[in-house]
């Protein structure tokens, strides 16, 4: 095997992991209804269910960034994975919501170890001018692996209930750990540190992090980041729940709700080749933020009589929004790299990207919740996920001299 294809190999396992570890958060949307039967669970207590696997992203992303940078990109992402294991697995003993909220949590750091450093990992693997290409596809990760586990988890609680999955989940992580470890290329070696670094090294942190700080870039991705995420997670993570309320059968609302992540996918690999082929990433950001703010009215609004699309309509309106809205994701993705202010800032800088856009997810579903509730449905959804659409559009024209 050559040097390249060797790399290409690794990229690919990369990939591979991201899609692991984003089947964590994608087995809760369809667990919900059980879980609301078997612990007891709320409304709004299965909103925080949704966001707080954002928890530790949204308080230390920036942080895990620069341990990445520190530590090494190939052992954050095997950790990673090696608390995702303990965190799923330990979720079977919960007795309650409390206890269950906790672990998510766990989850969260370990998903937030096994993907932050993904794209510094690709960059490193990868000929740089195929690097748009493969930071599109890994712009993909989360909705093709949450669309996998919205598919087949119904199924899978039917047979084995929450644990079962649960469990399942567990041993996949801690299977991806060891494929991780035997697979990828080691760590290259860390800069003898001077004295002038200090105690524990802090200059060798506060240097990227002054610098990620301080500059406009990763501010701007990061925020439209957030503002993206929380519009997408929001209507994503709770369409089970709103086909269930409708009547809708578990199976059929997995499915239904699978192909609404999934055509995501086909946005993300869209982005990454208009981009390649010379599309500005300010146009691309428009236009996937236009279309989640329309998309989301058709799908959600109601005339004053309580009228609104038929539901075939209103299920090709929730299309549109994943599917356009799908430029964004891998459009940031590639913005975020080529923002990073030096080489050795780059997983600071996603760092601080994920930070936001974990924010974003953690604060988008109890909110539209909370929304729902007070209403007695999800008829103003729209106007939650819009207004972060409208933000977003005008961070896309803030961006519109950032070359991707």
């Amino acid at each position: 095997m050559t040097h390249t294809s060797a790399h290409s190999g690794a990229a690919t396992l990369v990939l591979v992991s991201g899609l692991v570890a984003a089947l964590h958060i994608g087995k809760m949307p369809p667990a919900l209804p059980v879980l609301g039967e078997s612990l007891g669970v709320s409304l709004v207590q299965a909103g925080f269910l949704l966001s707080v696997v954002q928890l530790a992203g949204m308080l230390g992303g920036l942080l895990t960034g620069l341990l990445a940078d520190g530590a090494g990109l190939r052992r954050s992402v095997i950790a990673g994975h090696g608390i995702l294991a303990l965190a799923s697995l330990g979720g079977v003993l919960a007795q309650g919501p409390a206890s269950l909220l906790a672990l998510r949590a766990l989850e969260g750091l370990g998903f937030l170890l096994a993907c932050l450093p993904a794209p510094s990992l690709i960059r490193r693997l990868v000929a740089p001018q195929r690097l748009s290409l493969h930071l599109g596809l890994w712009g993909t990760y989360m909705p093709t692996g949450t669309a996998l586990a919205l598919l087949l988890a119904p199924p899978v609680l039917g047979l084995l209930g929450w644990t079962g999955l649960w469990s399942l989940l567990g041993l996949a992580s801690a299977g991806m750990a060891l494929w991780l470890w035997r697979s990828l290329p080691a760590d290259p070696p860390r800069p003898a540190r001077s004295a002038s670094t200090g105690p524990g090294g802090f200059s060798v942190w506060a240097a990227p992090l002054k610098a990620t700080l301080g500059s406009a870039g990763p501010w701007l991705v990061a925020l439209a980041f957030a503002l993206y995420s929380s519009q997408w997670m929001a209507v994503i993570g709770f369409l089970p729940t709103v086909y269930a309320q409708a009547g809708v059968a578990g199976a059929t609302a997995g499915a239904l709700t699978a192909l609404a992540s999934l055509v995501n996918v086909a946005g993300n690999l869209g982005a990454g080749r208009l981009l390649h082929a010379g599309w500005p990433a300010h146009r691309l950001l428009l236009i996937g933020f236009a279309a989640m703010g329309g998309m989301a009215v058709l799908a959600f609004g109601q005339t004053p009589q309580g009228a609104g699309l038929p539901a075939a309509a209103r299920y090709a309106a929730v299309l549109g929004f994943s599917a356009i809205g799908g430029l964004i994701p891998a459009t940031l993705f590639s913005l975020a790299v080529r923002v990073a202010p030096g080489e050795g800032a780059v997983s600071t800088t996603v760092g601080w990207v994920q930070q936001w856009s974990s924010a974003g997810q953690f604060v988008g579903p109890p909110l539209v919740a909370w929304v729902a509730a007070q209403a007695g449905g999800w008829q103003f959804t729209w106007a939650v996920t819009g207004s972060a659409a409208l933000l977003g559009a005008l961070l896309g024209l803030r961006l519109r001299t950032v070359r991707a």
